[in-house]
């Protein structure tokens, strides 16, 4: 389905920004028997909206395909996301004096990673997830966790029939993935207490631009947000974006409190006059962005087609999301990398979407080194840098693609 009016505050004329082609679709990865099947590809078209200013692409796929047909992602893999998470709990333990009489439930909780921590402090958590590879880890954890989307629906299902409500409600890179936002938005506010906080972790768009971070455009990332746009979406049903904290965390995104009463923060005003100011709602906020991406494209592809030439070899380290749209975009196969190494054992043995790379285990970096390793999963290149050490102490370079193309 594709959108003609913007996903938050249904305005017209959604102004082009980036066409990245018809691409695989991101985490859609492949067994050796799917790889002679056809397999589905959709556009890639970045927009944004003059009048909200939400970036957003334009076509949107089934959730049901994206997300609830063997889905790979588990967040537990890489120590930083988890060390980044239990901190974000923590501090909210504490700043929120919850106990054994609080809940906390979190929409998108994977594999229970995050309500982990509540469940050690014996708060009670409920996670809501729809994948259910992930939703069986956290249960087999003891997390209780719904195995479905959160929704409007669902929430009000809760609160009425269960009587749950939340003191305290999660959503961490989900509101990105939502096709309703006002749904889902709608849903927090049916949810949360009245003295309750929705923490809300997002991409943000200002980084996206800034850093030329063309890569985590895929199709499950719908939306791409400035505080400006956030901050209207939840003051149409009811709820206040009463502060914000700006995170290096996946190249640059927000954190987000927001409650049922006004009580604003002044970072949250500063960093709307900051978007106003960079005139993040016109077209010139993007002027040069697909100039810069496809240069990236160019001399990433010229990088390796040369060291290609010259007999070394090359493979890659992360099977990530943004992988699928990197390689696509790029022109990256297995003309140019051997293999994928990821550390997430659901991953070993599958193939990427669309080039059909082979998806093995970090061992392979000690059995069959290469001499170029490129960090498709840039986002962690210290996190990866430091557990592959030993590579590099052999002779073996990393290239690291984005914000710049460089080798270290």
């Amino acid at each position: 389905m594709t959108a003609t009016t913007c996903r938050s505050c249904d305005a017209e004329g959604l102004v082009p920004v980036l066409s990245l082609g018809e691409t695989p679709l991101a985490d859609g990865l492949l067994t050796l028997e799917q790889l002679s099947e056809p397999e589905l590809k959709a556009p890639l078209e970045l927009t944004f909206c003059p009048r909200c200013t939400l970036a957003q692409i334009t076509e949107t796929v089934d959730p049901e395909i994206l997300f609830c047909r063997d889905y790979p992602y588990y967040s537990s893999v890489s120590s930083q996301l988890m060390e980044h998470f239990r901190s974000s709990a923590r501090r909210l333990i504490s700043t929120r004096h919850l106990g054994p009489h609080s809940m906390v439930v979190e929409a998108a909780s994977n594999d229970g990673y995050m309500l982990s921590t509540f469940a050690d402090a014996g708060i009670p958590v409920l996670g809501v997830d729809p994948a259910s590879g992930p939703a069986q880890v956290a249960s087999d954890r003891g997390i209780p966790t719904l195995n479905t989307f959160f929704n409007l629906e669902l929430a009000r299902e809760l609160r009425d029939g269960l009587g749950v409500r939340a003191d305290v409600f999660l959503a961490n890179n989900v509101l990105a993935h939502v096709p309703d936002l006002n749904g889902f938005v709608a849903a927090i506010k049916v949810l949360l207490k009245r003295e309750g906080v929705a923490v809300i972790e997002v991409p943000y768009v200002a980084d996206l631009v800034a850093k030329c971070e063309f890569d985590t455009i895929y199709h499950q990332h719908l939306c791409y947000f400035s505080v400006r746009a956030l901050d209207e979406l939840f003051k149409r049903h009811g709820l206040f974006l009463n502060d914000v904290e700006r995170l290096a965390i996946h190249g640059g995104s927000l954190r987000l409190f927001v409650e049922q009463h006004d009580d604003r923060r002044q970072r949250v005003d500063a960093l709307i006059a900051q978007e106003f100011a960079s005139k993040m709602d016109q077209r010139s906020f993007y002027a040069d962005f697909a100039q810069r991406v496809s240069a990236i494209r160019d001399e990433l592809g010229t990088l390796l087609r040369s060291l290609r030439a010259r007999g070394e070899r090359i493979a890659a380290y992360g099977a990530a999301a943004k992988a699928t749209t990197l390689c696509s975009y790029v022109g990256i196969g297995t003309d140019l990398i051997d293999y994928v190494v990821d550390r997430n054992a659901h991953k070993e043995g599958r193939y990427m979407g669309g080039n059909h790379l082979p998806i093995v285990a970090a061992r392979r970096l000690r059995e069959d080194p290469p001499d170029y390793l490129l960090l498709l999963a840039w986002n962690f290149a210290d996190e990866i840098m430091q557990q592959e050490a030993a590579f590099r102490e052999q002779g073996g370079r990393f290239i690291i693609p984005i914000p710049e193309v460089q080798i270290v």
